[in-house]
């Protein structure tokens, strides 16, 4: 039976693939992979696009190329306006140069519009039911059918790993009123082309354009947010917004300046080899070293799992790269739990500094959030479970060091929620695991390390 949900807004329809079928992350030696193994979440099979490692079959491959047949359409209600090649401009060539630098150019994004014409459908806009929330049946498969009956003359669909839907921009309402934009993925249940199911397919409406006079620069972002739940990622944001996450990952908020994904998501996708991640699982204080997420090559996630469903991340966000909203570089927190479906808040961003406002005026970025990355001398802290992770210095590529004592500014996590009050932070004894140290540095780039302290081993159950 195939499942299909829908979370508001840019969501993610997901059917369920086979359950024995698993992609697996960056390229691990066998040792690493029994190390991180404490680490490698999983998720319950009834979850929809589960944070969990590895990811299900179904979804498009995220390394290497891959093709993602994009297609203009419109329809005898809302014939195209403009050219079909100027809206294929305003995503293309920018999402391919997102994609190469957020994975370090493990992913060669190359969409093909082999029709350069306006595809006109057989009904009208309104005959197929298209509106927030609306499920894959019967409007979308309607949809689908229409769409391959009129490509398939000149496409082969079996040379494309997913499909863009670029919808001419006056069919439906504003995005400034409704967000339409949605992908179906991992639907092993969808119409076949060229006998193979279009699975993984990337619906684009409207314009997100806010109107400051930024669209022709950040309105593209729509794109890899949909592409992203056809490599198998959720959406971030809930029905009450972005609050969980901010702008620190584009499947959380997609409007607005560009932003690039959390380190979890590029080591679930195979961006982050798994000899750049350090899997904090075991009793005892131990140090780590971290290199900005931005730039290729070093150690970039500490991940200090709770139990076989949910786990902390560690990693340094800085403003490079993707990350050009960062007001407030430093090391960011968040808890996984892959127990929660796409649009329901899998992640939680810990914020360091809570109720001030953050550090942004940038349009459409998460405010609160803005100044959430952890410095030299602060930490956070899980009573429940024994776990702190403590900010202990930052090393510049010059060398330079700050290593201040730590202060009172430690945020306490009280159950899954993530609220928590302040209080001193403590410095323990601590030893570094294999791996942790001898960081090559980048000149200039900043070295963080980071103290993680536990009172028990990780539970599994």
């Amino acid at each position: 039976m195939t499942a299909v949900t829908l979370a508001v807004s840019t969501s993610a329809g997901t059917a369920r693939p086979p359950q024995d079928s698993t992609t697996a992350p960056g390229p691990v030696a066998p040792a690493r992979a029994a190390a991180l193994d404490a680490c490698l979440l999983h998720g319950d099979p009834a979850v929809q696009m589960s944070e969990g490692i590895p990811t299900v079959r179904g979804y498009a491959h995220s390394t290497g190329t891959v093709r993602a047949l994009t297609l203009m359409v419109d329809f005898p209600d809302a014939p195209g306006r403009g050219s079909a090649p100027d809206r294929f401009a305003e995503f293309l060539p920018q999402t391919r140069a997102w994609y190469r630098t957020s994975s370090y150019g493990r992913l060669d994004y190359r969409a093909e519009a082999p029709i350069p014409t306006w595809l006109r459908m057989p009904k009208p806009f309104k005959e197929y039911g298209i509106e927030r929330g609306a499920p894959f049946d019967p409007g979308y498969r309607t949809l689908v059918q229409d769409i391959v009956a009129a490509a398939d003359p000149k496409v082969d669909f079996r040379a494309y790993d997913l499909l863009n839907v670029l919808v001419t921009p006056n069919a439906g309402p504003s995005a400034l009123d409704t967000v339409l934009s949605v992908t179906f993925a991992g639907n092993l249940d969808a119409p076949v082309a060229d006998g193979v199911p279009v699975a993984n397919a990337s619906f684009v409406y409207s314009r997100q354009d806010d109107g400051s006079g930024s669209y022709g620069r950040t309105g593209y972002r729509v794109l890899p947010h949909e592409n992203g739940h056809a490599f198998g990622l959720p959406d971030l944001y809930t029905a009450d917004g972005g609050g969980a996450v901010g702008h620190w990952d584009i499947m959380s908020e997609d409007w607005g300046a560009n932003n690039d994904l959390l380190g979890w998501h590029k080591f679930k996708l195979g961006w982050i080899d798994g000899t750049q991640v350090s899997c904090a699982a075991t009793r005892g204080t131990a140090d780590y070293e971290l290199t900005p997420l931005a730039l290729a090559g070093g150690p970039k996630l500490v991940v200090v799992p709770v139990d076989r469903h949910t786990a902390y991340a560690v990693e340094v966000r800085t403003r490079a790269g993707n990350d050009e909203a960062v007001c407030r570089p430093g090391v960011l927190i968040y808890r996984i739990d892959a127990d929660v479906d796409t649009g329901h808040g899998p992640v939680t961003v810990f914020d360091a500094h809570r109720d001030t406002g953050g550090c942004t005026h940038s349009p459409n970025v998460h405010a609160e959030l803005s100044d959430a990355a952890f410095r030299p001398g602060e930490s956070f802290h899980d009573p429940q479970h024994g776990i702190r992770i403590t900010v202990t210095g930052a090393m510049t590529g010059g060398g330079a060091t700050q290593s201040p004592e730590p202060k009172v500014s430690a945020i306490e996590a009280t159950g899954v929620s993530g609220a928590g009050r302040t209080e001193a932070s403590g410095s323990p004894g601590s030893r570094k695991p294999p791996g942790a140290s001898g960081v090559a540095r980048t000149s200039g780039a900043p070295v963080y390390r980071v103290r993680v302290t536990r009172d028990t081993d990780t539970g599994r159950g």
